[in-house]
């Protein structure tokens, strides 16, 4: 029971490192915002698997559930950051993407709060608490159909300045918007000239090693900065 008990746990963060592993391939091919269609999708399947767990009577399904959303999970995070900040304009782009980290401890607070065995914990409402993950995957698979695809998306990898300019206007409203255009040009100049590196490129790279030492060290000590308590 307490090895199930850890597997059902830990494999959230296992489908995650494969969701975020995959995402930079997925958002090239498909764009952010198909990407994000479809991951609100796997989330809602993920969320009606867990919540029949108890009917089914299988454990099994708690932690296939539990996989999918890990993978939903991660590619979300860099979907959002991406998608957020290229819809945004310049003046807001640093406000919208520190949303992600604000909703993120939001919404761990709401899951430790409706945990309680006063509210959804109980032994005949755990399932609903599982399956509360899909609301919010509902809510944009509904609404995110209004909103147009990354400009710089349909600029870089599409060639299509005419689409480009379209989703500017219907995000930032009419008006001339002809410098955030030039600079998605020069990004994508700069990019033509750019190797992308996969991740063990990445660990392997001596001129980046001290950023990579940083960040590992920031994410591992965060844990222990009381965060999660607060």
């Amino acid at each position: 029971l307490l090895f199930l008990w850890s597997i059902t746990v830990s494999i959230f963060g296992i489908g995650g490192l494969l969701g975020s592993s995959g995402s930079r391939y997925l958002t090239v091919k498909f764009g952010k915002k198909k990407c994000l269609l479809c991951n609100n999708v796997l989330m809602i399947v993920a969320a009606s698997i867990m919540g029949c767990s108890k009917i089914a009577q299988s454990f099994e399904m708690i932690l296939i559930g539990r996989f999918m959303c890990g993978v939903s999970a991660g590619l979300c995070v860099p979907l959002h950051h991406q998608y957020v900040g290229e819809i945004s304009p310049r003046k807001l782009r640093g406000f919208a993407n520190s949303t992600s980290s604000f909703f993120w401890s939001l919404g761990k607070a709401i899951g430790q709060i409706s945990g309680q065995r006063e509210l959804l914990g109980s032994q005949s409402l755990w399932p609903m608490l599982m399956a509360s993950c899909g609301f919010p995957a509902l809510v944009q698979l509904v609404t995110l159909p209004f909103f147009p695809e990354s400009p710089p998306y349909l600029l870089m990898h599409k060639g299509d300045q005419e689409g480009c300019k379209k989703a500017i206007r219907q995000l930032w409203g009419e008006g001339q918007h002809q410098a955030e255009i030039d600079d998605i040009m020069k990004e994508k100049a700069t990019m033509k000239n750019t190797k992308i590196l996969s991740v063990l490129e990445l660990v392997k790279e001596p001129a980046f090693r001290w950023q990579l030492y940083m960040i590992v060290i920031l994410t591992a000590t965060i844990q222990l900065c009381g965060i999660n308590a607060v």
